[in-house]
């Protein structure tokens, strides 16, 4: 009889969850020349974001209605594809996109339907973890030298002895005027969600047994005006803060699918305005529980709301947030029995800092983590939970872990290495609140000109838009920036962060609202070319066309007397900007 299969792998980084933080995570490690093993127990990346939850990237600009903060970096390399190929707002297309961005790095092992169980320890040290691959009953070891905690939930917290929390503080223990007065195992709940489709004639729908039934609209959170737009179902659909939201997920999933069925009940053959949704039917029930809340490490430094209302402004800042402290009500959907919001939405600033060591754990010396279990209390998670949030954590990850890898350090070393970490992390398009890119001396001696226009913005430092400064070179098509050297230099790279729009909305959401875009910004750069002076002659170096990025990295790799970025078309508008521009 043939045994179950065992395959071992081995690597620099092994990242445990492919939600978006371990996707930006791995991706960022990957890049930097580390071989990743990205362990995942789904079929599909993006956690909640993907086709199985559609939960929408929330983040700083909290659905653009802060403008100029959104996350930039590996994620919006994302999400600029994903407006160009999916213009439809499709949840499956957008999981191809996930799935082409880890098939074009060939430093990542993909190991998808595989369910981390196991770790080796030796003393402090993670030296491997063991996952159940379903569809092949494969036993995969992964053997790495860093481990990256990106599953939501924690796996390698019971599996390691690493230090965590689960449920929420007592206020006085780190002064948190929202935190309750005793600590508690309460946690913020998960949602089912449900999408609806409209057709040209009437969709009848009898609720199945097992449906909640609610025939007046004062049993459903927010009353009459809490249902009025049905497309996506509803948030409120939530239990489990007061469960275990780990081991009771199966239970609330029953329970959660039982009250969406019985809230589009309503909706349909209850509602006083049940004639609006005549032509609606359902198109999608989640079955799948979005969570927001369950075990946070214990890091280096816990994140708090006192750190959230003070802009978080670390000397380690390695990523930033912005979404309001969100905190759930424990009870969620049942909240309306006593008289409780099913949220309150506590002030937050935008952007604040999140530091380094928040990425990092206190007891076991290579495990790290991003995402909604990174070190935070209860009440700054409410904030941080957010995906987009997420994502700046684990590009930093990915990022810090390469830099330690290459140096043979443990992640909590880089702290001393912080300013080395936080300009890799510009240099990729990541935004850190208060912290200026530094340009290689190449750039700074250069000779910068542009064809019309001051074009000193682009090595200012700062490669986004801020209040009401562009920080940016604005130009048209036909319109060039340039350097030239006083003698021929070798040029390895030319990099070019252009506009991408940080002002508009490109949330991916089947809640269509008049300004999200469905394809790639207007202002954004379509087609320009990259040109090199060569003993005294210009001529065109690359063309780039149908152009969905913001970063742009060129590969020079000879000895130049000048370098120029040239505009031919953007993607619809007449004016762009070029936020910087560099040389190395």
């Amino acid at each position: 009889m043939q045994d179950i299969r065992e395959i071992i792998h081995e690597a620099g980084l092994c990242v445990v969850g492919g939600g978006m933080p371990g996707l930006c995570a791995a991706i960022s490690g990957a890049r930097r020349g580390i071989k990743v093993v990205l362990m995942h127990d789904r079929p599909v990346y993006g956690g909640n974001a993907s086709s199985e939850c559609r939960v929408h990237i929330c983040g700083a600009d909290r659905h653009n209605s802060v403008k100029n903060v959104r996350e930039t970096g590996i994620l919006e390399e994302i999400r600029m594809e994903n407006l160009y190929r999916n213009p439809n707002r499709n949840f499956s297309v957008w999981d191809t996109v996930l799935f082409e961005k880890i098939l074009n790095e060939p430093n990542i092992t993909s190991l998808l339907n595989c369910s981390c169980y196991e770790a080796r320890m030796d003393g402090n040290v993670i030296k491997s973890v063991t996952g159940w691959q379903t569809t092949t009953q494969t036993r995969h070891v992964v053997n790495a030298e860093i481990f990256a905690d990106c599953s939501g939930d924690a796996i390698l917290a019971p599996l390691t002895g690493a230090e965590f929390r689960m449920g929420r503080e007592a206020r006085s223990e780190y002064g948190e005027s929202i935190a309750p007065e005793a600590a508690d195992s309460r946690t913020m709940g998960m949602t089912c969600l449900f999408q609806t489709r409209e057709y040209d004639s009437p969709q009848p729908f009898e609720a199945p047994p097992f449906a909640q039934k609610y025939e007046s609209c004062e049993e459903l959170p927010y009353g009459a005006r809490g249902h009025r737009w049905w497309q996506m179902g509803y948030w409120w659909v939530e239990l489990g803060g007061e469960h275990n939201s780990i081991h009771d997920t199966e239970i609330l999933r029953d329970k959660l699918v039982s009250i969406a069925l019985g809230v589009w009940d309503h909706i349909k053959n209850h509602c006083p305005n049940r004639a609006e949704a005549t032509n609606w039917a359902l198109d999608w029930v989640q079955f799948l529980p979005a969570k927001r809340e369950s075990r946070r490490y214990i890091g280096n430094h816990v994140l708090t709301q006192t750190d959230v209302e003070g802009e978080g402004k670390f000397d380690d800042v390695i990523g930033y947030g912005g979404w309001s402290m969100d905190d759930h009500h424990p009870e969620g959907f049942h909240c309306v029995k006593v008289g409780a919001p099913p949220t309150i939405f506590h002030p937050a600033p935008s952007p604040y800092g999140i530091p380094y060591r928040c990425l990092y754990s206190r007891n076991i010396s290579n495990l790290m983590f991003a995402g909604r279990n990174a070190s935070c209390t209860h009440a700054a998670a409410s904030s941080t939970r957010v995906m987009g949030t997420g994502c700046t954590m684990g590009q930093a990850l990915g990022t810090a872990a390469a830099l330690a890898l290459r140096d043979r350090l443990q992640p909590a070393d880089i702290l001393a290495r912080i300013g080395e970490l936080q300009q890799e992390l510009i240099k990729d398009d990541a935004y850190l609140p208060g912290v200026r890119q530094i340009f290689p001396k190449l750039t700074i001696e250069a000779s910068l000109s542009a064809s019309q226009g001051d074009p000193e913005a682009v090595r200012s430092g700062i490669n986004r838009p801020v209040g009401d400064d562009m920080n940016g070179w604005q130009c048209s098509a036909g319109d060039f920036i340039s350097y030239t050297f006083s003698k021929p230099q070798k040029v390895n790279n030319v990099s070019i962060i252009l506009d991408s729009a940080l002002d508009q909305n490109v949330a991916l959401s089947y809640h269509q609202r008049d300004d999200q875009l469905t394809s790639p910004p207007d202002v954004l750069p379509q087609e320009f070319s990259i040109e090199i002076s060569v003993d005294g002659e210009w001529c065109e170096l690359t063309r780039v066309s149908k152009n969905r990025d913001r970063l742009v990295r060129v590969s020079v790799e000879q000895l130049i007397s000048g370098i120029k970025f040239k505009l031919h078309s953007t993607w619809g508008n007449k004016e762009s900007h070029v936020h910087a521009f560099w040389v190395d």
